[in-house]
């Protein structure tokens, strides 16, 4: 990505603005141009780190859209290229490709780069729950998973081979109550008995919207523990620029600490929907705090040793539960898809 210069002031300073660039593929990416602003030492320099969301940009990537526009990510040196995903994209292949340092992920793809032998892993994991959820409607005798056997469920492809296998072995869900989900909630409005999957701060919103009272149940609450927006890495990064990785770490769990607080966010948001043009305040509104409501980021370990933070036992658990559901082979050695050397260093633990 080519520098568009830098421009000092009287005193020898460097100083940076915000900058939207447009992305091969569509997407913006945000990164720091020099103009009157911050001051910078002359001395330093800025360490560029581009990373790719997994989807177009909304409340649940707030946390790196606030270390942009605040500077935390220039306090700590760093020139963050922040790529948009969307769905023509694959981050996962994107990184494998080298065409982004880091990717936002989840806790299946840390294991299937140790399924596949390839040199990657998870170094930080935002959310401490997985956000996806089964919905339903108020009043309509659903009122468990254990409730829903049986039952025909709308669920998306990639929902298959992630959820559904938890959802199978522990409340003997079938395949044949699968129908195809197509990502538009009309057939949920139109059917009261219906149910389907959905992000919590996502479809919940649209049916309300729609006229109706969603009931919500959150699947990492009945032991699903997969990690999700995660930050994955190349190993040879690692490696090579292990400093610079440990202050985009920390600089992220920052941005992600002050974000859910709902204090001071407003030019995160403006970022936000300058990006994603669909993207709303009032869904940025919504989502917040449900996000905090359900512990989504800050929950479990992360109260004590910091937002991202991961241990070898949820790891092993993890595992060992989708291993169970047949998802991934006996005796792989799950250890090598994370690292715990960046996180649970109790950033932003008050």
């Amino acid at each position: 990505m080519a520098s568009n210069g830098d421009s000092q002031d009287m005193t020898g300073r460097t100083r940076y603005r915000v900058q939207r660039r447009a992305l091969l593929g569509g997407g913006a990416a945000f990164a720091l141009a020099a103009v009157p602003g911050a001051r910078v030492p002359v001395a330093q320099s800025l360490d560029r780190v581009s990373f790719q969301t997994n989807w177009r940009a909304q409340a649940e990537h707030g946390g790196y859209y606030h270390a942009v526009a605040s500077g935390i990510y220039r306090r700590h040196g760093l020139e963050v290229d922040l790529r948009m995903g969307g769905p023509q994209q694959n981050p996962a292949q994107l990184l494998l490709a080298g065409r982004v340092d880091m990717i936002m992920s989840n806790g299946f793809q840390a294991l299937n780069y140790v399924r596949e032998g390839l040199p990657f892993l998870t170094i930080g994991a935002i959310m401490q729950k997985d956000p996806q959820i089964l919905m339903t409607h108020e009043g309509n005798g659903i009122n468990s998973f254990e409730d829903m056997r049986g039952r025909p469920i709308l669920v998306g492809a990639s929902g298959r081979v992630t959820y559904w296998p938890f959802l199978r072995a522990r409340f003997g869900f079938t395949d044949e109550q699968i129908r195809p989900y197509t990502f538009n909630v009309g057939p949920f409005l139109q059917d009261r008995m219906a149910i389907q999957q959905g992000f919590l701060s996502s479809e919940p919103f649209s049916a309300i919207a729609g006229g109706a009272r969603p009931r919500v149940f959150l699947i990492a609450d009945a032991g699903y523990n997969n990690y999700n927006t995660t930050i994955d890495i190349s190993q040879r990064m690692v490696n090579e620029r292990r400093d610079v990785v440990q202050r985009f770490v920390n600089a992220t769990i920052e941005g992600w600490t002050q974000y859910m607080t709902g204090q001071g966010i407003e030019a995160a948001n403006a970022l936000i929907m300058r990006d994603n043009p669909e993207m709303t305040l009032e869904r940025i509104n919504y989502a917040i705090p449900k996000m905090n409501e359900y512990g989504i980021v800050r929950s479990g370990d992360a109260l004590s040793l910091g937002i991202g933070a991961m241990t070898h036992e949820r790891w092993q658990s993890f595992y060992e539960t989708m291993r169970d559901a047949g998802l991934y082979p006996a005796n792989m050695d799950f250890r090598r898809a994370y690292s715990l050397d960046f996180v649970n260093k109790r950033v932003g633990v008050s």
